[in-house]
């Protein structure tokens, strides 16, 4: 496996880490249920971890790094959230995904 793949790889797997840590931090109603809330910062310690690791390779340049992060993780919780828990999808709040989405991509295409 190469190095920006392996880089690659380890970012995707923060971005999925970070997101089980949302959906935990959904469950722990404020930090009141204790299983909820260790599974909440297992995740986002895990994510943060993984995500140095990843630019420990350098091979992604840092700011590309946290853009396809926040963005990922941003667009996959507000899909979940709409899918799963009832949350309302406007028109606006999918445009802004989608230019989050975009802005990631633009940045990629500057690398």
């Amino acid at each position: 496996m190469t190095p920006v793949l392996t880089a690659w790889l380890l970012l995707i797997a923060s971005i999925l880490a970070e997101i089980l840590g949302m959906l935990a931090l959904r469950y722990a109603n404020g930090f009141s249920n204790l299983l909820p809330t260790v599974c909440s910062l297992i995740g986002f310690l895990t994510s943060i971890w993984l995500m140095s690791l990843s630019l420990k390779l350098k091979h992604i340049e840092m700011g590309i790094t946290y853009a396809v992060w926040a963005a990922s993780t941003t667009a996959v919780i507000a899909l979940i959230g709409f899918a799963f828990y009832g949350e309302a999808m406007s028109q606006l709040k999918l445009t802004g995904m989608l230019l989050v989405v975009a802005g990631v991509v633009i940045l990629n295409l500057g690398v």
